[in-house]
């Protein structure tokens, strides 16, 4: 093999190796947004309970309460933080109680009701086309 050929096959195997990440660099991500937004489920999912809880969207496990239809939609990490225990909201007292020692915590994610003394992460959500997208706050 003459050298001009074996530096032609180097550097056509470098291009070729080259491809994937160039590749993955152009594609788009579906799930996020512009502006820090990531997508956790879609409006129809929410409107069917007037909640939506997402385990594992982009930004981890999130709880969407609401309608498509209404304009303020709460959004809080359902993580309970005195135990761990997944809270679930109560849209007759609009509270998030926690079923393993009762904590509660208000539409905002603070402690109402103790054992809990740290409030519950939030975020802000929005309806974008047909999906429900949330950011940290």
């Amino acid at each position: 093999m003459k050298r001009r050929d074996f530096i032609n096959w180097v550097g056509l195997g470098w291009i070729a190796s080259s491809l994937p990440v160039a590749i993955a660099a152009c594609s788009s991500d579906t799930t996020s947004t512009s502006g820090g937004w990531q997508t956790v489920g879609t409006s129809a999912e929410l409107d069917k309970t007037g909640q939506l809880l997402a385990k594992d969207s982009p930004v981890g496990t999130v709880l969407v309460v609401g309608t498509s239809k209404g304009e303020n939609l709460t959004a809080v990490d359902p993580t309970c933080t005195h135990a761990g225990c997944t809270v679930a909201w109560e849209p007759p007292t609009k509270t998030f109680l926690c079923p393993c020692h009762g904590s509660e915590y208000g539409v905002d994610g603070k402690v109402q009701k103790g054992p809990a003394t740290n409030p519950l992460k939030t975020y802000a959500a929005k309806i974008e086309g047909n999906s429900v997208v949330v950011k940290p706050t």
